[in-house]
């Protein structure tokens, strides 16, 4: 009797390299992912492999055959945990399979937007060769990035940054801070008594009850006026509504944002229409190299649990197993 594993994301070859080699397992794509219609299916289910649709206690109460639930990355914000636990369901993230991918976006917008990148790009088409010295662009050697957190993406954006020159604070009250001086960058604890010295803030934290709404209108107003903000961890850890008005009154120099609260971002987001803004579409894990490494992690997590040999770094919740 073959398992059977629901999967709420397109199925990559990732995926398929892991599954196609057993021959105990069959596996669905589901495309329409509303609570209502998962509701109608999961109990035929050993195993989910989830995107960021919201997997809620109501699906879990009714998931009687779930033996585990992956995700097709590391965010787990949109998954009822406690609900999880209570079920003895475990919940796996797919470790450090889009890691270096995240933080080379971190850096990417760094780049980007400390060297004009799109506004250069614009100007340039249209002839505007004066540009370049209207509204120079820097460097970021000799610069200081405050980075928000120092776990899996952490850790590689700080090494990042210490390549190209740069000065590193970072703030993660959660892990050795001995741990951080080693990898070359200053742990700080106070962060926000920090925000009037940096050039560039980086959120790269989870997002949950602490970390919701922590970069809001005190936080930006304490930024200087030549600084930046960068967030490609979760929309809401940036408060949408306060960038948008520190932007508008000029009191940071830009941002780049990949994830926002409401996803796809409408049109009519505000924050759209400012031109000293770099945005993307929750991207930064997203490459040919992750997508391939982040399906092949999560079907491994699902295979090793049939198996009974899931490993406990890779769970969230590993006090169920």
């Amino acid at each position: 009797m073959a398992y059977r594993v629901m999967i709420q994301m397109p199925i990559t070859d990732g995926i398929k390299s892991v599954f196609d080699a057993r021959d105990d397992v069959e596996y669905d794509r589901f495309t329409e992912l509303s609570e209502e219609n998962i509701l109608q299916h999961i109990a035929n289910y050993d195993a989910a492999i989830l995107g960021i649709a919201p997997f809620t206690r109501r699906i879990i109460e009714k998931a009687d055959k779930l033996k585990i639930v992956a995700r097709h990355g590391v965010g787990y914000d949109a998954v009822d945990v406690p609900a999880l636990t209570d079920h003895g369901v475990p919940l796996a993230v797919a470790g450090t399979a889009n890691s270096v991918t995240v933080a080379e976006h971190s850096l990417f917008f760094m780049m980007a937007l400390a060297k004009q990148a799109v506004r250069y790009d614009r100007e340039t088409r249209a002839g505007n060769w004066n540009i370049r010295f209207e509204q120079p662009a820097f460097d970021l050697a000799g610069r200081t990035v405050l980075i928000l957190g120092f776990g899996r993406i952490g850790r590689r954006l700080v090494k990042r940054c210490v390549a190209m020159e740069m000065e590193v604070l970072v703030h993660d009250p959660y892990v050795i801070q001995d741990a951080i001086a080693t990898a070359g960058a200053t742990p700080v604890d106070d962060w926000r008594a920090k925000l009037g010295e940096i050039d560039f803030l980086s959120v790269n934290c989870p997002k949950n009850e602490e970390t919701t709404g922590m970069v809001a209108t005190a936080e930006l107003e304490a930024m200087g006026k030549e600084a930046f903000v960068v967030n490609t961890a979760r929309g809401g850890i940036i408060d949408e509504a306060a960038l948008d008005d520190a932007l508008e009154r000029h009191l940071i120099a830009g941002a780049g944002i990949d994830p926002f609260v409401v996803e796809p971002a409408v049109p009519e987001n505000p924050l759209f229409r400012h031109d000293n803004i770099l945005v993307s579409p929750h991207s930064a894990g997203v490459t040919v190299e992750s997508m391939f490494r982040m399906g092949a992690n999560s079907a491994q997590n699902v295979v090793d649990c049939f198996d009974g040999k899931l490993d406990p770094a890779n769970v969230i919740n590993s006090e169920v197993l």
